[in-house]
């Protein structure tokens, strides 16, 4: 378990991004942090994975714990497999060079992440979906038990969203915990047990999925009125969460379009 109490952090002296923020982060459950840009949702995350200190409050962790970016690049060229090695970094002893069961460990994570036939690939010539995958890997290698990934899904198309958001849920099943940012709510419904709405430096809410992800509070949260109608769906009814734009555009045919 991860748990901070009472953490806040600023920048600068007189400017806080966020006060008071009291949430845990338990193995076997998904923890999703949402909030307008600009509001300390990954500054937030950070504090949570030890990269930063809160400038007040405490946080304590009993379980390992690994870090997935929202984004990330090389300065040089690195197989698939050597990018997950490296995962296994913090076991190491100084100057020390990865063993048989960091290797083991390594491809272990990449047969779990879907990705072992890549093993073999430059990572700087993956694609955004692709390189996602390959964090994740890298932080299984790491033995972690709490996973924080700052926005996993934000610049993927829908197929590679669905892998992430896939092997995300069968993790938490497994016992992973999971703390994520997001910018889509309907993912957090889906896929959240718990949830922390960053409203403003002094207004952070934190509580049940299915308490905060209503129309009400996301529309508080974001500025913008939002619905959330019930669609049908192959595994049964599901809930979306959308802004409310107001009329549908009706399309207009190449006959009015010309004249």
């Amino acid at each position: 378990m991860i748990e901070a109490r009472s953490i806040g952090y600023r920048y600068t002296r007189e400017r806080f991004v966020f006060r008071e923020v009291t949430l845990s982060a338990h193995e076997g459950r998904v923890h999703a942090v949402l909030g307008p840009n600009g509001r300390g949702k990954t500054t937030l995350l950070r504090c949570l994975a030890g990269l930063l200190v809160p400038t007040e409050g405490t946080v304590d962790s009993d379980s390992p714990v690994s870090y997935v970016p929202q984004s990330h690049s090389t300065a040089f060229s690195y197989p698939v497999a050597d990018m997950v090695l490296m995962g296994r970094s913090r076991q190491l002893k100084a100057y020390a060079s990865p063993g048989r069961r960091d290797r083991r460990l390594a491809e272990e994570a990449l047969e779990r992440v879907g990705i072992g036939a890549m093993r073999d690939r430059d990572y700087a010539r993956l694609s955004g979906g692709e390189r996602q995958l390959v964090l994740i890997a890298r932080a299984l290698a790491a033995e972690c038990r709490i996973m924080i990934l700052d926005e996993p899904v934000s610049a993927l198309d829908l197929r590679n969203q669905a892998r992430v958001l896939t092997l995300l849920r069968s993790l938490a099943a497994d016992g992973m915990g999971i703390a994520l940012t997001t910018h889509h709510p309907d993912h957090a419904l889906h896929l959240a047990d718990d949830v922390t709405l960053v409203l403003g430096p002094d207004d952070v809410r934190t509580g049940p999925a299915g308490d905060l992800l209503t129309a009400s509070l996301l529309s508080e949260v974001y500025g913008v009125p939002v619905t959330t109608p019930e669609v049908s769906g192959p595994r049964g009814p599901r809930t979306l969460v959308v802004p409310d734009l107001g009329p549908a555009r009706t399309p207009r045919t190449p006959t009015e379009t010309a004249t």
